[in-house]
């Protein structure tokens, strides 16, 4: 399968006109309309550039396009491996991007994940919700919207902070500061970065997949991820009682993404499968066989089933035919049937073969706990069909890291012979193991827990899906213990706001981060000297530099 984007990519990711290009084009078309007055052509560009994208199917082709570009980048060399932090607001993701800029200069490899999950949780007119599709549908094109919407607002921010250091430099008379300042706007870097969505089991059949994915493409969604579970019986990966679908069902649903993406225009377009057949020991359908040996047939082998004789036949009895005998798939009294035990991470691999030869682009397999050799076992396999098959991982919340690491290494250390006397492998959470050399060992495979299964697992995009929810819940239960404590006041200065001076987060500025500075300026551009603007002396912001 060829990753490699289909010719557009250098014309998809390069950068805006430049600013001084900008200013002219604006001058020449204000120059055929003499009753613009008081429209300058600067005013014009600037705003231009701080609105690169003027639709959302503009950043899904932009973001397909990186995207697409990572993935051979990665192909070539397998540290070029990218991440995303799941984000359940605009203003989230915008942080995130703010502060990623911040540290590393660069936004590249850096996604967004927009977790089906945290929308059930946190986002649902519903209130709270499991994560099992009962969200209104709706609710996902909306969230990525905002996402851009957010980060869009970053780009105009941060241009305009860039704006106004450069009308201080031609104040001063400073030309060497103005060259630079016009070099920076010219190499800006958009905030703008791909999102890989959660489509989750497509909210019906392939028809309501199909009109879903339409509308999170024009919100801007370049990566769509959809799971083989059934729509009406869907769970989160982590939860029991998963039952899958036969494999012409979910591959029904992958055309229908594609279909979307291709209807749109957005030719690069990414579609991450994921399978969730290694937890999941139920299944809806029994798949329809034409011959031995076909897809059907496969999904049908896995089943747990029991030979039947006219002796044993059992009223509304369902029977299918196997190696010559007629056999009785096991049903369940909700009418769901069973796959035998131990046949999951076979299951997994025909299931991400097939995806991967029917369209897909990247692979997500939902395991039960972060162990590279599991992922690789799998990811061995399937290179056996497809040599570049690479990855999506859910880093998962749901896992503990800690435990799952410390026992690893403590089996590790059990079988290579050393003494492990002093350490209880059932106790080995506890905070007194924090400091030992096996807790130690366990952090540093942890550290390098990404780096090491992008080289060996055929990780191209490690996500976590819930972080943000669980930064919310500490820093807020942080902030609540001190402030309606004995430090009161002191529980938010010394904790948030002192934190955030030192540490140079842009939001101490908040009247900055929600616009004000945007709109003093855009009140200027329309009314000139007549504007009424927020930004003087008297405004508290000043405070804080």
């Amino acid at each position: 399968m060829n990753y490699q984007p289909r010719g557009i990519s250098d014309r998809a990711i390069q950068g805006p006109a430049s600013y001084l290009s900008e200013i002219g084009a604006a001058e020449a078309l204000l120059k055929t309309q003499p009753t613009w007055n008081g429209v300058t052509a600067e005013a014009v560009a600037r705003m231009r550039l701080q609105n690169r994208f003027k639709t959302g199917l503009d950043i899904a082709r932009y973001t397909a396009a990186l995207m697409r570009s990572d993935m051979a980048a990665y192909d070539a060399d397998p540290t070029k491996y990218t991440q995303s932090l799941g984000c359940w607001h605009g203003f989230i993701a915008q942080q995130k991007l703010i502060s990623v800029k911040k540290h590393f200069g660069t936004t590249d490899r850096r996604y967004l994940y927009l977790s089906g999950w945290m929308i059930a949780a946190l986002r649902s007119e519903f209130g709270p919700l499991p994560d099992q599709s009962m969200h209104e549908k709706t609710s996902v094109p909306a969230l990525i919207e905002e996402l851009y919407t957010f980060l869009r607002q970053a780009d105009s921010r941060e241009l305009n902070d860039i704006f106004r250091a450069l009308d201080a430099a031609r104040k001063a008379g400073d030309q060497a500061k103005e060259k630079a300042l016009i070099e920076k706007i010219d190499n800006f870097q958009t905030h703008v970065v791909p999102v890989i969505a959660d489509i989750d089991a497509g909210f019906g059949n392939a028809e309501a997949t199909y009109l879903l994915a339409k509308k999170m493409i024009e919100a801007g969604a370049c990566a769509l991820q959809i799971e083989n579970q059934v729509s009406d019986e869907k769970q989160c990966g982590h939860q029991d009682g998963k039952v899958t679908v036969p494999h012409e069902v979910f591959l029904a649903k992958i055309r229908a993404c594609r279909h979307a993406f291709l209807e749109l225009g957005v030719e690069d377009g990414i579609i991450v499968t994921r399978t969730d057949s290694l937890g999941a020991g139920l299944t809806q359908q029994i798949a329809v066989s034409h011959k031995p040996g076909d897809i059907g047939d496969q999904y049908n082998s896995f089943l747990d089933c029991e030979e039947v004789t006219a002796a044993n036949a059992r009223n509304g009895d369902v029977i299918i035919s196997r190696n010559g005998k007629m056999m009785r798939p096991k049903r369940l009294a909700s009418n769901l049937y069973q796959f035998r035990a131990g046949t999951g991470e076979d299951r997994c691999v025909l299931d991400c073969i097939t995806s991967l030869q029917n369209g897909a682009d990247l692979l997500w397999i939902e395991t039960e706990k972060p162990h590279i050799e599991q992922i690789a076992k799998m990811v061995d396999r399937i290179r056996e069909a497809v040599p570049n098959a690479k990855l999506a991982y859910n880093n998962s919340p749901s896992f503990n890291w800690t435990l799952h690491f410390r026992w690893q290494v403590y089996d590790a250390m059990k079988e290579a012979g050393k003494d492990v006397s002093k350490y209880n492998r059932a106790d080995l959470m506890k905070p007194e193991y924090d400091d030992t050399p096996l807790a130690i060992e366990a952090d540093e495979r942890i550290r390098t827990f990404q780096a090491d299964s992008a080289k060996r697992a055929g990780i191209f995009h490690h996500l976590i899906t819930l972080p943000t929810y669980h930064t919310a819940a500490l820093s807020t239960d942080n902030l609540a213990r001190e402030y309606f404590g004995e430090q009161g006041m002191l529980g938010y200065v010394k904790n948030v706001q002192r934190q955030e001076i030192r540490q140079g987060i842009a939001c101490v500025k908040h009247q900055n981060m929600a616009g004000s500075d945007i709109g003093d300026d855009h009140k200027e551009y329309f009314a000139g000297e007549a504007a009424l603007k927020a930004g003087g002396v008297h405004n508290t912001m000043n405070q804080f530099g």
